[in-house]
């Protein structure tokens, strides 16, 4: 082997260099959507268990007052009833979870109680999201109009 051919192979060139930088940066930007993905997904979860949590509460304040009629017209409902009061903090409850576009809705029929929630979840593709929670009460309570 000859001097020249020795001093031609040492060192890096500035094409290897590139593409080890290409390489990287690919990975880097790979790893970045990957986090960006789970901060997405991480948000709807965390919607959806605020839902279950404002669904269930009203299904617990359902069943503690079995007289009242909550599938009913909340018109002329006041503030000082129990009634009033769970209907009010139902609809407060799922405006702040998930802003002026959200819905909620409460359907007796029979003994089957089902709370419903629907918001506009931006960060899922501002897709509609629903939560429907189904559940039996015990024999006694008044049923309301579906």
């Amino acid at each position: 082997m000859n001097r020249s051919d020795k001093r031609r192979q040492s060192g890096v060139t500035m094409i290897e260099v590139l593409v080890a930088t290409v390489i990287l940066a690919g990975g880097l930007l790979g790893a970045a959507a990957v986090q960006l993905n789970a901060l997405k997904h991480t948000d709807s979860a965390l919607m959806t268990t605020q839902a279950s949590f404002i669904a269930y509460d009203m299904l617990d304040r359902i069943r503690a007052n079995p007289a009242a009629d909550y599938a009913g017209s909340s018109a002329g409902v006041g503030l000082h009833s129990v009634l009033g009061q769970d209907l009010s903090d139902f609809k407060r409850n799922v405006r702040q979870f998930g802003g002026e576009g959200a819905k909620g809705s409460i359907a007796i029929s029979d003994r089957q109680v089902a709370i419903t929630l629907e918001w506009d979840d931006a960060r899922a593709a501002g897709q509609l999201q629903t939560f429907s929670l189904t559940s039996q009460i015990a024999s006694g309570f008044a049923v309301g109009a579906s």
